[in-house]
């Protein structure tokens, strides 16, 4: 298939159909020092909702335990997964052995002064930083970032320039927002890691993300076609019979 047909078949997708914020959504060409984020969670949720990754909506993953709420915007990176590119970074940087990635799209916290009322939103971050964030020995990071053009935090360059009460506050929900009374924790953040690594692992997921479904968009397309040349026989057929 040629390029201007290729274009031209996802153009036609996009005015009909709503994109699929995993797949559908480009991360941007500035990754990984800007990139596109959609949002699921906003602080004033109390359940966690989460993109459910066959349809693309929005699905109750569950409430938020006790009085943890989320501090920031949360959601993911489109087109990142973290698996082997990102375990294997996460290994190297804490010389553990038998991490895996937890095959989830790169999360991220975005940090803003302004009320955002609901989520289900495309925002442009400025990642800062990240938490090395291990769950059951799986790799699951964190990635902090500024709402671009904030007027409050967006001045803000690395995780280092970060007060330390919300740094604190950050780690306080991602350490325990799944652990209830009595029970032995199921995170650690293994450690807590400034722009350069935020952006190694945005680029090792898109890589993770690239491995996997690299070549999605083609086989929608080819598959597309073949049904378009399937209905045009069809048709051919019925004006044959007459």
């Amino acid at each position: 298939m040629d390029k201007e047909a290729f274009n031209k078949i996802w153009k036609m997708i996009g005015l009909r159909y709503k994109s699929h914020p995993w797949h559908g959504i480009d991360i941007g060409d500035e990754a990984p020092h800007k990139v596109t984020s959609f949002i699921e969670v906003i602080p004033s949720d109390t359940v966690k909702y989460e993109v459910d990754k066959t349809t693309g909506y929005l699905k109750i993953d569950r409430p938020q335990k006790f009085s943890n709420i989320v501090p920031a915007l949360y959601g993911f990176i489109p087109q990142t997964i973290c698996k082997d590119q990102v375990a294997a970074y996460c290994m190297e940087q804490t010389g553990r052995k038998d991490i895996i990635g937890d095959d989830d799209p790169l999360d991220i916290c975005v940090l803003t002064e302004r009320e955002v009322t609901h989520g289900n939103i495309i925002v442009h971050a400025i990642p800062i930083g990240g938490f090395r964030m291990l769950d059951n020995g799986e790799a699951d990071d964190k990635i902090i970032a500024v709402l671009k053009s904030d007027e409050v935090y967006g001045h803000w360059n690395d995780i280092s320039d970060l007060p330390k009460t919300i740094l604190n506050r950050l780690q306080h929900y991602f350490l325990t927002y799944k652990q209830l009374p009595g029970e032995k924790p199921k995170c650690e953040i293994a450690t807590v890691y400034g722009r350069d690594e935020a952006h190694e692992v945005i680029r090792r997921s898109q890589k993770d993300y690239n491995e996997s479904y690299g070549n999605l968009e083609e086989v929608l397309s080819l598959t597309m076609l073949e049904a378009f040349h399937f209905a045009q026989r069809q048709q051919d057929i019925l004006k044959s019979l007459k």
